[in-house]
């Protein structure tokens, strides 16, 4: 360690001196001991100033000290040291002084450089968090995401620090009401859309009744169509509550299953009855077929009419196999008449079996229609009316031949 003792003198008054470039300058007086006593008293002064100065110093070169704080408290030790009462090296203690005051001050101007960067940096963010807000605004619709967006910028806006009051204050205030904004444009449109909501709810119950009320109908075609139309009115119609909806859409669903059920049920019996009824007519026909027309031209045209009672009589078969099976019952029919119209010409009209046979046929053709309109079938009169109408146009047909 310096001795800083060599830096000062006593004369023989008790005067203490501080040796400076300048000259000799007093610092005080000592009458309490020897000299070197009272020099040790005044460097051990001196020594304390220098403890601070370098504390000073350490925090400085560290970045743990505000420079601009360390520049007053350089400043505040230089002016001090100009009439402090100490011994010790003065003049060294003031360069280092000096030195400390320009790095204090550099560090200084890059502090405020630094300050300066991260408020423009904050006010950036800012700014920018605000412009996303005032987007969010004016333009979101994703309510839920934006608004978890708006608490986001909020908790962001929180750390940011360095903006200066004024034009924080200000941002706060496009902030604020920007999601003020947001804030009552959401619940204008939710308070819209439960009005919606409600609508929809209603014109989808007025569905519903409808559906349910065709539920127990046995028209089975229009009611299907009228159905699949409520459906497609359910799809175009907006939701209702999700709760409601759901509700809703399980009585619709009830309603088109409890009719289309008894459809198939109904079709699949008919589809049964229709599947014995073409086993009967293929029976039917596959006798008529097999007849010797040419050998016994008569006896085929008798079992031909009781053929066509019990081929009247056995009913509608599926769609698929109709076409088909009219076209083979109707050659038949035709090779019968084909052979009986030969077996006629070669018979007096008293004697043709074919007229008395077609007369008969005519006979019975009356009588089922007269059974017909009794039961009062529609479906049974139309073909029974039809039959006759063609049977009496060969019989006329004939009698004119003859």
């Amino acid at each position: 360690m310096i001795d800083w003792t060599t830096f000062g003198r006593v004369d023989a008054d008790g005067t203490v001196y501080v040796k400076t470039a300048e000259g000799d300058r007093v610092v005080g007086s000592w009458q309490a001991g020897t000299p070197e006593e009272g020099l040790a008293h005044f460097a051990r002064r001196f020594a304390d100033l220098v403890t601070e100065v370098e504390l000073v110093e350490a925090r400085l070169k560290s970045g743990a000290a505000d420079a601009s704080h360390s520049l007053s408290s350089v400043k505040r030790l230089r002016q001090q040291l100009d009439e402090a009462h100490v011994v010790g090296d003065i003049d060294g203690l003031a360069a280092r002084l000096d030195r400390l005051a320009g790095l204090a001050d550099e560090k200084a101007g890059e502090a405020r450089v630094a300050r300066e960067q991260a408020r423009v940096e904050a006010l950036a963010r800012k700014t920018a968090l605000v412009e996303e807000a005032e987007k969010i605004a004016a333009e979101s619709t994703g309510w839920k995401s934006a608004g978890d967006r708006l608490k986001e910028i909020l908790d962001e806006w929180k750390t940011i620090r360095g903006v200066d009051k004024k034009t924080d204050g200000e941002l706060w205030k496009r902030f604020a009401t920007a999601r003020d904004g947001f804030t009552r444009r959401r619940g204008a449109h939710f308070a819209t859309l439960d009005g919606q909501r409600k609508q929809a709810q209603t014109a989808k119950e007025e569905l519903v009744k409808e559906a349910e009320s065709l539920s127990e109908s046995s028209e089975w075609a229009p009611t299907a169509n009228r159905l699949k139309e409520l459906m497609a009115e359910w799809k175009a119609a907006p939701r209702a509550a999700k709760e409601a909806e759901q509700r809703l859409w399980e009585r619709f669903r009830a309603a088109q299953d409890a009719f289309f059920t008894r459809r198939s049920e109904v079709f699949s019996a008919r589809d049964a009855e229709y599947k014995g009824n073409l086993d009967k007519k293929q029976a039917i026909l596959a006798e008529v077929e097999a007849l010797d027309v040419d050998a016994d031209p008569r006896g085929a045209q008798n079992k031909l009419r009781d053929a066509q009672a019990a081929w009247h009589d056995a009913g509608r078969v599926p769609r698929e196999s109709s076409a088909s099976l009219d076209r083979r019952w109707r050659a038949a029919e035709d090779r019968i008449r084909v052979a009986m119209d030969s077996a006629w010409r070669k018979t007096t009209p008293q004697d043709n079996p074919l007229l008395q046979q077609m007369r008969e046929q005519v006979a019975e053709a009356e009588s089922r229609l007269e059974r017909a309109r009794n039961a009062g079938d529609q479906r049974r009169i139309k073909e029974a009316e039809q039959a006759l109408s063609s049977k009496r146009q060969f019989l006329a047909l004939a009698e004119q031949a003859n």
